[in-house]
């Protein structure tokens, strides 16, 4: 069973794809509204806050209760973001983050990818891959756990 005392709270930095690799899967199944998204071009970083669920107590259980947390992320040297697929003056609606992916381009640069449940996505263009993940809340309970069988 899940209980807060297993839980450590995770502050994270990605600083190349496997560090990214590792985010993925932290924030497999984190749900954020649109609304907890911003671009602040003028300090070329992309954040969010996301409800996380916390893989890392789950197990191989598959029944609660389990964990989420708050955690908030963000990306610096980020030139352009571009949401695909998804109607961003709708900032009470939900999503759910299925994976981070890394295209590179030229000079440590390339494209970072959020695929989102439902077809949408987040498209970062950065200049290197320079990320940071933090809990920021207490963990709570949740009876269910993220099912991938559909």
């Amino acid at each position: 069973m899940a209980t807060h005392k297993d839980y450590q709270s995770l502050n994270l930095m990605a600083s190349d794809k496997g560090d990214l690799d590792v985010f993925s899967a932290v924030v497999q199944d984190a749900v954020a509204k649109l609304g907890d998204f911003a671009y602040v071009s003028a300090e070329r970083r992309f954040a969010f806050v996301a409800n996380r669920f916390v893989w890392e107590c789950a197990g191989e259980r598959k029944a609660g209760p389990f964990l989420r947390v708050r955690a908030g992320v963000h990306f610096d040297d980020v030139l352009s973001v571009q949401f695909l697929h998804l109607k961003t003056d709708a900032r009470d609606a939900v999503v759910e983050i299925l994976a981070l992916r890394f295209e590179p381009g030229e000079d440590g640069g390339g494209i970072v990818l959020f695929d989102l449940a439902g077809g949408g996505a987040v498209r970062l263009e950065v200049e290197s891959i320079n990320a940071y993940l933090s809990d920021i809340s207490a963990p709570w309970r949740t009876r269910s756990r993220p099912n991938h069988s559909d």
